[in-house]
């Protein structure tokens, strides 16, 4: 039995690391959207919608703004299917188990690295399905690997947080392409690799992580995968630590126990309709469109603020990739954040959810003042002020996904947790396609200039703040 319960760790940690290289190299490659374009727009995708124009000086330069607007759009569409299909892969994930769920998110993957693989320029527009396919698979990805944290009990908030900023790193993937490529690798085989590594994430799905969820907590001698030790069914596990508890009522979904958070006696419904959640989904909103706008028109705000010298917005562009990497590193420490109470008494009167959401309150406010912070950066147009908006947003764009995971974890009950998360997602895909308005807005009324956009956006991330304020108003109230 020791040698089984020792080896059932070392698994736990196996599974645990390669999870966060799944998540670090493949799952949020799309989020590196800035560094593809570059590529691709020296190898002429779209390049037939540039035409020769003259400037207010008579001189004749190229105008490829019709060319951003179409990659502009690729990414609009990608980032909105990325979270909008979260939904209904929450629900698959849920009702399905892991195995089925990554079955769905891998074909999706290897479809868009493929299709990537063989687009040319004269089959541009099989880029507006590529991304997308790459997006969907990658949230998949992660969704599936975040459970992991139910294997580490006291650090589960801590691991969520980091997948996710593994997630953010992930995006300096097509940096890695966009060198390849300047060395002479072809992005054909680039992204051929990319649909070969898929066959590690199938032996994973098999080998390393369980047919169907992690519960939490977690049950004694719980195993999962490919093991040398017997183990009885979980249920059967349960009924033994009932039995030797004493009691000798089955534990059911339908039976609340008493010695149960509250929260786990929660309806989706009531989940769905709590000011909790509503307010989560605001404060999601507000920065995630900040965030997505920013990335989508990087290469054109660049291209303005360097006038269009190419070996600078080169320079740029690596330099934001690069701090894209550091997203694992932040994140953790916004777990650290929302792990900080643990293992301490409770305050009297005070329920363990509550204990969980007044520890929260901090990450949300940090997050907040992030994006404030971040907005006010991006809208200031300064070039070399740039590293600092960069440096800002990848802080803050770790801290926004880690810690909205696992705010959602720590506020309602688990059994919700892939289906709430899906919703969330999804329904703050629908604010960010707000995001094309704001670009075309940009490119057609203002010349180009984003100053006033980025204003508005800086203002509008103001109301960020109303929800740590709620969590805080909603923690004073007596434990019921």
């Amino acid at each position: 039995m020791a040698v089984c319960r020792n080896s059932g760790k070392i698994k736990h940690y196996f599974t645990f690391f390669t999870g966060l290289v799944e998540c670090l190299c493949f799952a949020g490659a799309m989020f590196g959207w800035a560094s593809l374009v570059f590529v691709l727009k020296s190898e002429g995708y779209f390049s037939y919608l540039c035409f020769n124009t003259t400037d207010a000086n008579a001189t004749l330069v190229l105008d490829c703004s019709e060319q951003d607007e179409q990659f502009s759009i690729i990414f609009t569409i990608s980032s909105f299917m990325n979270n909008f299909l979260t939904l209904p892969n929450g629900f698959i994930f849920d009702r399905f188990g892991t195995t089925v769920a990554r079955l769905v998110g891998i074909p999706l993957y290897t479809m868009g690295t493929l299709m990537f693989a063989f687009a040319t320029p004269a089959m541009s527009d099989l880029l507006f399905a590529a991304l997308p396919f790459l997006a969907v698979g990658g949230i998949m990805l992660l969704i599936t690997n975040m459970q992991v944290g139910n294997l580490f009990g006291l650090r589960r908030s801590t691991i969520i947080t980091l997948y996710n900023g593994a997630f953010d790193s992930s995006s300096a993937l097509f940096l890695v392409i966009k060198i390849l490529h300047e060395s002479g690798i072809s992005l054909q085989a680039s992204f051929l690799f990319l649909s070969a590594c898929s066959i590690i994430h199938f032996l994973r799905t098999f080998f390393l992580l369980p047919k169907k969820l992690i519960p939490y907590p977690l049950p004694d001698g719980y195993t999962y995968g490919v093991t040398c030790c017997k183990s009885k069914p979980l249920l059967d596990q349960m009924s033994q630590q009932t039995i030797e508890s004493g009691n000798t009522e089955m534990p059911n979904e339908k039976t609340p126990n008493n010695d149960a958070p509250v929260n786990q006696e929660r309806t989706l419904r009531q989940c769905l309709l709590s000011r909790l959640f509503l307010l989560h989904l605001l404060w999601l909103s507000v920065i995630q469109l900040r965030h997505l706008l920013f990335i989508g028109t990087l290469n054109p705000l660049l291209q303005r603020l360097t006038e269009g010298e190419h070996s600078l917005v080169s320079q740029y562009l690596n330099a934001f990739a690069l701090t894209q990497l550091c997203g694992v590193l932040c994140a953790p420490w916004n777990g650290l954040i929302m792990d900080r109470h643990k293992g301490k008494p409770l305050a009297e009167g005070e329920t363990e959810e509550q204990a969980d959401l007044r520890a929260s309150i901090l990450s949300l406010t940090l997050t907040s003042v992030q994006c404030v912070l971040f907005s006010i950066c991006a809208a200031t147009p300064y070039l070399p002020l740039q590293y600092l908006t960069f440096i800002l947003q990848v802080i803050n764009r770790s801290f926004l996904y880690g810690g909205n995971a696992a705010f959602i974890s720590v506020a309602f009950p688990s059994i919700h947790f892939g289906k709430l998360y899906g919703m969330v997602l999804a329904l703050s895909a629908v604010f960010a396609l707000l995001q094309y308005p704001c670009f075309i807005l940009v490119n057609d009324v203002l010349d180009g200039d984003p100053l006033y956009v980025n204003i508005a956006l800086a203002l509008l991330s103001l109301f960020a703040f109303i929800h740590p304020i709620s969590v805080y108003l909603y923690c004073r109230k007596p434990a019921s």
